[in-house]
């Protein structure tokens, strides 16, 4: 089974990593299908001052598809063995949905300050339209 993480807030990939209301985790069969959703609560304060990468490897995550994030979250995840995508924007599913269809790639950009979770400041790789539903 396969893991993949997405900071969340009201449905959405979240601009900034460590300021996400929690965390989508998709568990996936051998087939790519979405077998459980759940939802993680994120720690209080940042996100490379916590433990949410250690958090997450524990449960299996190997993947998470964020939005924007620091270098210091970005190591961390990586020390624990997580692949970090960076760049997403939009609704959780179809963010998954991309990346399933081979769409996604990590733009390599990083913020280097706390305080660029502002809309300003973001510059997405991958804004994944609405589906008109």
């Amino acid at each position: 089974m396969k893991l993949i993480a997405i900071p969340t807030r009201d449905g959405r990939v979240d601009d900034h990593f460590g300021h996400c209301a929690y965390y989508t985790i998709y568990h996936l069969n051998d087939d790519n299908k979405v077998v459980i959703q759940e939802r993680l609560d994120s720690p209080q304060g940042c996100g490379c001052k916590s433990n949410i990468a250690s958090l997450l490897r524990e449960m299996g995550v190997t993947l998470m598809l964020a939005g924007n994030m620091g270098d210091g979250a970005f190591r961390k995840l990586s020390e624990q063995q997580i692949e970090v995508i960076r760049g997403c924007h939009g609704k959780v599913d179809d963010v998954l949905a991309q990346h399933l269809a081979g769409k996604l790639s990590d733009s390599q950009e990083s913020c280097d300050h706390h305080d660029c979770h502002g809309s300003d400041n973001l510059k997405f790789s991958y804004v994944v339209p609405e589906k008109n539903n």
